[in-house]
């Protein structure tokens, strides 16, 4: 044997993730990013996306005025999600509480635009949608990892670990 003691355990208390990860850095830039995104929207809908509606084709018209309103509730959504999870990183709020709201904004997973009528839609738009759908679906990713409803699994005792505690503690340890 070398003098290495090669095990693969780790006695350390678990972290849970949700709780980890709304203090990291990467839940910050998803914040800003998620807010930005936000506000985007807005500023393109109420203003260049306005004036791009009235150039549309009449087919157009209604698949614009429904795709804008599902990218509206999309971005609802998930800044609600992010403004909730942000609570919880600063104290304002448990994440027993932010469970709760959970269950108030339905952060569930949406339809894709129907491809023939997506392809009528301003580029603008139709870029809009696409990254607040990248950005949802990553969301709802973090979502089930930070708030699943069944208990956190633990660390379970290795077989292979306590039958080399048995040998070690019968033989001790040989250098050599």
């Amino acid at each position: 044997m070398n003098g290495y003691d090669v095990t693969f355990r780790d006695n350390r208390e678990w972290v849970e993730f949700g709780a980890s990860y709304v203090h990291s850095d990467a839940f910050k830039a998803l914040f800003r990013d998620g807010m930005a995104l936000v506000e985007e929207t807005a500023g393109y809908l109420d203003g260049d996306g306005r004036d791009e509606s009235r150039l549309v084709s009449r087919d157009a018209t209604l698949s614009y005025a429904a795709e804008s309103m599902r990218l509206t509730t999309l971005l609802m959504q998930i800044a609600s999600w992010l403004l909730v999870q942000r609570a919880v990183a600063e104290g304002e709020m448990t994440p027993a509480q932010a469970t709760e709201e959970k269950h108030r904004v339905k952060l569930g997973a949406t339809e894709p635009p129907k491809a023939e009528a997506f392809i009528l839609l301003p580029m603008r738009l139709q870029q809009l949608i696409l990254r607040t759908r990248r950005l949802h679906s990553r969301i709802l990713h973090l979502d089930g990892l930070i708030t699943e409803d069944r208990p956190t699994p633990r660390p379970v005792a290795s077989p292979v670990a306590a039958q080399q505690g048995l040998l070690h503690s019968v033989f001790g340890r040989r250098e050599g």
